[in-house]
C-alpha cells in the first residue's frame, strides 16, 4: 500500500462517522470528523482489539476492551494500558474520492 489507493467516494463517509475497511490486508478505520479525514490501523496496540467499536470523543478513540485512548491525528497512545501508538495513514481527497496510502515503509 505504498501508492495512493482510492477507497471510496467522499459521499460514502457522512460527517462524524467511522467506516472500516481492509486495504491490502491491513484493517483500517476511516473517520470523518468535522469534514476532516483520519485513517488508523483498526487494532489496539494493547491486545489487538478492534478500535472502531470504541467511542470517539473529539479526536480520540477509546478501545472498547480496556479503555486505552488513542489520538486519531498522531496515533499516540494517550492512556494506559496501551503504551505503543497505533499506525496512522495519510489520507487525501482527489476528485471527490477518498484516497489513503501506507507510508510506514517509505
Amino acid at each position: 500500500m505504498s501508492d495512493w489507493i482510492t477507497i471510496a467516494a467522499q459521499a460514502e463517509f457522512p460527517p462524524d462517522t467511522c467506516r472500516t475497511l481492509d486495504i491490502e490486508g491491513v484493517p483500517v478505520a476511516v473517520f470523518n470528523i468535522d469534514c476532516n479525514y483520519y485513517v488508523i490501523e483498526n487494532l489496539c496496540t494493547h491486545e489487538a482489539e478492534t478500535l472502531s467499536d470504541g467511542e470517539t470523543e473529539g479526536l480520540e478513540i477509546t478501545c472498547p476492551r480496556h479503555g486505552a485512548r488513542f489520538s486519531l491525528v498522531t496515533g499516540a497512545a494517550m492512556s494506559p494500558p496501551a503504551y505503543e501508538p497505533v499506525a496512522t495513514f495519510p489520507v487525501r481527497i482527489e476528485a471527490g474520492m477518498v484516497q489513503v496510502r501506507d507510508n510506514r515503509f517509505d
